[in-house]
C-alpha cells in the first residue's frame, strides 16, 4: 500500500525579495486549498512568521503555521525541519505545505533533506511522505539591477559571506521557477538584462514576472516540476561545462595538431618551454541574440596542464575581472597533481574546495572496474593526463575572453 504524499513548495530568496508577501498571497487563496506553512528565520525572533500572522491569514494559535528560528534549515535545523514535516503529516488535515526558507538559505541542502525522508526511519514516514513539488526563488528586480548593474557592486570592500551576490546565485541556480518581483521598478532594458543573467545562471527555470508578488497560484502550486537528478545538473555553469559541440571539438583537435608540430620543431627546447605550449583551450561559443545584445556572455577555459599555485592565487586575488558574475569548474595544481578542486566565485567571494582524487590516480584494475560502472569517466580521457584538467566556466558582462584566457595561460605551470 502506497503512502499518502503531500506536496511541498520551497520558497527561497534573499532578504526583502518578497517571499513573505507571496506566502500571505498563497494563504489568502480562494481555492479551498488547506496550506500548512513552515517559516524559517535565523534570528531569535521569527519576523516573517509575525508578518504572516499580522496578515490576518493565520493566528498565533493556528497549527498551520510553524516557526523555525535561531538557525538555518539548510544546515543547523535539518532535523527540526524533518520533525515539523512529520508533525504536519501526522495531523492529516493539510493539502499542501509551504516552506519559506531564510534569506541566507541555499535550497539544495533543503531539497536533499526533504528527498531523503522516504529512506529514513519508519517514524518519519509513518503518516505519509512530504514530496517536494517545486522550488521557487523570489528575486527583487530592482535590487538585482543595482547589485549586478555593471559589476562594480559585486566588488564592494565590505562584502561578506552573507551578501546578496554570494546568496542569490546559488538560489537561482537550484530552482524550478524564478519569480521576478518588483519589475515595474526597472526600465525595459534593465529588465531584459536581468532576464538574461537569470537565464545564464539557470537556463531551465521558468521566469514569472510580477509586482507585489501577485501571481497565479496555478503557476507554482501542484506543478510536479521538481526532480532532484534533473535540477542538480541544470545550472548554467554545469550545462556549459558539459556541452561540447562540433566546433569546439574541431578547435581542440586543431590546437592539438599545432602543439604536435611545435613539439617536433622545437624538440631541443627546455621542458618548461614545451609545457608553455602543451595546453589548449575549450571555447564555448555563445548563442547569438539577446544575451549578446545585453552583454551577458559565457565561455569555458580548458587546459590539461596544472596551474602554478602562486601565480593562480595572485591572479584570483589581484587581477580578477570585475565583470565576472559567476565562475565555477574543476582545476588542479602542480604541487599536488593527484587532487582535484572545485573553484567557484560569486561576486567577490572566491572558494576552492577539494573534490577528491582524479580517476587517473587509480590503478589499472580499479580504473577498469570504475569505467564499467560509469563509462563517462573515460569520455574526456587524455593519454598523458588522464582525466586531469582545468575546466572553468565564466558567466559575465562584456567579458574580455581573450584577456582572461591569456591571464590564465600565464598561471599554467
Amino acid at each position: 500500500m502506497s503512502k499518502k504524499e503531500t506536496p511541498v513548495l520551497l520558497l527561497t530568496g534573499y532578504l526583502g525579495s518578497g517571499k513573505t508577501t507571496l506566502v500571505n498571497y498563497i494563504l489568502s487563496n480562494k481555492k479551498g486549498i488547506r496550506f500548512a506553512v513552515i517559516v524559517n528565520d535565523i534570528g531569535e525572533i521569527n519576523i516573517d512568521a509575525d508578518l504572516i500572522q499580522k496578515g490576518g491569514v493565520v493566528g498565533k494559535k493556528d497549527e498551520s503555521l510553524v516557526a523555525l528560528q535561531n538557525g538555518c534549515i539548510c544546515c543547523t535545523l535539518k532535523m527540526d525541519l524533518i520533525e515539523q514535516l512529520n508533525d504536519i503529516m501526522k495531523m492529516g488535515r493539510f493539502d499542501y505545505i509551504v516552506i519559506e526558507a531564510s534569506g541566507i538559505c541555499e535550497p539544495e541542502p533543503i531539497a536533499r533533506t526533504i528527498s531523503s525522508i522516504p529512506n529514513m526511519e519508519l517514524q518519519y514516514s509513518k503518516y505519509g511522505i512530504p514530496r517536494l513539488d517545486c522550488i521557487v526563488t523570489v528575486v527583487d528586480a530592482l535590487r538585482m539591477k543595482d547589485e549586478f548593474g555593471c559589476g562594480d557592486n559585486l566588488y564592494r570592500d565590505n562584502i561578506d559571506d552573507e551578501d546578496i551576490e554570494n546568496l542569490v546565485i546559488p538560489q537561482i541556480e537550484f530552482c524550478n521557477i524564478v519569480v521576478l518581483n518588483k519589475v515595474s521598478d526597472v526600465n525595459p532594458a534593465e529588465l531584459e538584462r536581468i532576464r538574461q543573467i537569470v537565464k545564464k545562471l539557470q537556463p531551465d527555470a521558468k521566469i514569472i514576472e510580477c509586482d507585489y508578488a501577485k501571481i497565479d497560484l496555478e503557476n507554482i502550486i501542484n506543478t510536479n516540476m521538481f526532480d532532484y537528478n534533473k535540477i542538480s545538473g541544470s545550472a548554467g555553469w554545469i550545462k556549459i561545462i558539459e556541452g561540447r559541440d562540433e566546433e569546439n571539438e574541431e578547435h581542440e583537435e586543431h590546437h592539438k595538431h599545432e602543439e604536435h608540430h611545435e613539439h617536433e620543431e622545437h624538440h631541443e627546447h627546455e621542458e618548461h618551454e614545451h609545457e608553455e605550449h602543451g595546453h589548449h583551450h575549450h571555447h564555448h561559443h555563445d548563442e547569438e541574440g539577446e544575451a549578446e545584445e545585453y552583454g551577458i556572455g559565457t565561455f569555458v577555459y580548458f587546459c590539461r596542464r596544472p596551474f602554478d599555485t602562486l601565480r593562480f592565487n595572485d591572479y584570483v586575488l589581484n587581477k580578477w575581472p570585475r565583470n565576472i558574475i559567476r565562475a565555477k569548474g574543476l582545476c588542479y595544481f602542480a604541487d599536488n597533481q593527484d587532487m582535484s578542486y572545485i573553484f567557484e566565485t560569486a561576486g567577490k567571494q572566491k572558494k576552492l574546495t577539494e573534490a577528491g582524487y582524479w580517476f587517473a590516480t587509480a590503478s589499472e584494475e580499479e580504473l577498469e572496474m570504475l569505467a564499467k560502472q560509469d563509462p563517462s569517466i573515460l569520455k574526456d580521457w587524455d593519454d598523458e593526463f588522464g582525466d586531469r584538467m582545468e575546466k572553468i566556466v565564466f558567466i559575465g558582462q562584456k567579458l574580455d575572453k581573450e584577456q582572461i584566457k591569456k591571464d590564465l595561460d600565464d598561471c599554467i605551470f
